[in-house]
């Protein structure tokens, strides 16, 4: 029912949309109508296709990296305490920048290729998988810490059979929030900096006033970003059978597993 009512609701923003451009009938380089959207996916799909496969390559990389290091820096943090004492002020002062200042440095230092949109897609997963991690790992109740030591259980079978286990659905709830920026990260990096991509692909067309151009590769992105996020729910699920399970997916697909 709920998934009928998103479609719903995204035809008639897009029928609102080309009612607009037909009333007020705006110049073309500064709202194209959707029907000049689809025209220019349709005149030019192996341009935007090969520029996709980039931009998700990057996206895969850049979210399998982010989570093998924030999941890794976290659990390094439970296991050794005085290494977190020295990590975490590091990492905040490493958040606290924003990502158009961090991209610059990334292309220069790692050039125009590939390497340095995985790095900038790396630096954003990262944090919200690492943060809610550690969270979990942190916030482990008193209680049954205080029952695994009458147990005489050393530190390392509390954290890695009971604390990890544990903070394994805050995890989860990180890189559900962490994945849909994974596009983000990738595209920004092609904007400061690259030859191919959907970023470069707005950049290049921006420049010639292309709007058209601009809006077919951001309505391309946003499919990318919502397929990221329905992967990793899907890739996520039934993973933690042991946590209360709550509903982190997207509103309207809970909806209709509800009502299937």
């Amino acid at each position: 029912m709920r998934v009928s009512s998103a479609v719903c609701g995204v035809l008639l923003l897009v029928v609102g949309w080309q009612v607009g451009t037909w009333l007020f009938a705006p110049a073309h380089y500064i709202l194209p109508s959707p029907y000049d959207v689809v025209s220019a996916l349709s005149r030019q799909p192996s341009y935007l296709l090969e520029n996709s496969l980039i931009t998700l390559t990057e996206m895969v990389v850049g979210l399998v990296l982010g989570t093998g290091f924030g999941v890794g820096t976290a659990f390094a943090t439970a296991a050794f305490p005085r290494v977190g004492k020295l990590v975490w002020p590091t990492m905040l002062i490493l958040q606290a920048f924003p990502v158009f200042v961090l991209a610059p440095i990334l292309v220069l230092w790692l050039g125009f290729g590939m390497a340095s949109k995985v790095a900038m897609t790396t630096l954003i997963i990262f944090f919200p998988v690492a943060s809610a991690f550690n969270d979990g790992l942190q916030r482990t109740e008193r209680a049954i810490l205080d029952a695994a030591a009458l147990t005489q259980a050393t530190h390392w079978q509390i954290l890695l059979r009971l604390r990890v286990p544990l903070a394994l659905p805050g995890m989860i709830s990180g890189l559900r929030v962490a994945a849909p920026l994974a596009p983000l990260g990738a595209v920004i990096g092609e904007w400061v900096g690259a030859s191919s991509g959907l970023g470069f692909v707005m950049v290049q067309a921006n420049a010639r006033m292309q709007t058209d151009t601009v809006f077919a590769a951001m309505a391309i992105l946003a499919v990318l970003t919502v397929l990221s996020r329905l992967f990793i729910d899907r890739v996520t699920r039934g993973l933690t059978p042991w946590a209360v399970e709550t509903e982190h997916s997207l509103p309207f697909l809970n909806s209709s597993r509800k009502h299937a």
